[in-house]
């Protein structure tokens, strides 16, 4: 992975300790305008100061997670402690990355989330995780993209589970979406070996023709165009968010040659990967229809 410029564009760790003070922090300016930020606020009170008016007030214990479209500033309080930790669209998709979690992640990082009254286990778990990746960035003899990736997927999962996210997945799912979200973890882990529907229905114990009413019924496309879908989306956060060339974007994906590749994203998109990052570069930072808007866009 490419890091022109250094670690520091791409990823932020900073701890905020206790000062006579309040002060004020702006998460999206400058070069932070497009991160994801973690905010662990380890004792006293702050408030979080969104674009929109909205005001919320935080007391710590507390874990927020906040998405580059929740702009707003923070305030902290006289006699307050807090670590505060971004990472780039680039941090970010090798954060996730693309196993069994993956697109429950994708989903979760989509909206701002707050934990608050952390319980002494979760206290544990997670200071440990972000003051350590305060302390990989604080240190630029060994800063390593590699091992800030590692540090945002763990506070990622702990987050995920500490929110309750994993066990809610589980609730409320009848046979057919029990069904239909195992298809989405199968192809979330495997949608680079570009194996064939009947392998996935085989997995999921049903039938080819079982796997396809269920998609077309719940989501109005075939296991094929989903599998398809999800393939293209990853291509195009990759050719937006990393420094990859097509040919090695094409090896990550699991094609058999970057010219397959490229005929398949031309039918997908109209645009061949060359022209679709071309017009993501020279849209960076404005709304574009034709870019990818988001990890929640495979349904």
């Amino acid at each position: 992975m490419a890091t022109d410029g250094g670690i520091h564009h791409y990823a932020r760790g900073e701890w905020h300790g206790p000062s006579l003070s309040h002060r004020r922090i702006r998460f999206q300016k400058g070069l932070y305008a497009d991160f994801h930020h973690f905010l662990l606020l380890s004792e006293g009170s702050g408030e979080l100061h969104f674009d929109n008016g909205e005001h919320r007030p935080l007391h710590g214990p507390l874990l927020a997670f906040l998405p580059p479209q929740a702009r707003c500033d923070l305030s902290i309080s006289a006699g307050t402690a807090a670590h505060l930790v971004g990472a780039s669209p680039q941090i970010m998709v090798d954060a996730i990355g693309d196993k069994v979690e993956s697109y429950s992640l994708r989903i979760f990082t989509e909206q701002r989330k707050l934990v608050e009254a952390l319980d002494p286990l979760a206290v544990a778990e997670i200071t440990p995780l972000i003051s350590g990746f305060v302390r990989e960035l604080g240190d630029p003899t060994r800063s390593s993209w590699m091992v800030a990736s590692a540090y945002i997927r763990l506070i990622l999962m702990a987050l995920w589970r500490g929110s309750d996210g994993e066990r809610s997945e589980q609730r409320g799912q009848g046979e057919t979406g029990s069904i239909l979200q195992r298809y989405r973890q199968l192809v979330e882990a495997g949608f680079r070996q570009h194996r064939p529907i009947s392998d996935y229905a085989a997995e999921l114990g049903v039938t080819a023709d079982r796997l396809h009413s269920i998609c077309q019924r719940a989501l109005g496309r075939s296991p094929i165009q989903l599998l398809h879908e999800r393939v293209v989306q990853e291509a195009k956060l990759r050719l937006e968010r990393s420094a990859r060339n097509i040919q090695e974007i094409s090896d990550s994906l699991g094609f058999r040659d970057p010219t397959y590749f490229s005929h398949f994203f031309k039918r997908k998109t109209g645009l061949s990967p060359a022209g679709y990052r071309e017009i993501a570069r020279a849209s960076a930072g404005s709304e574009n229809s034709m870019l990818s808007s988001g990890y929640a866009d495979w349904p």
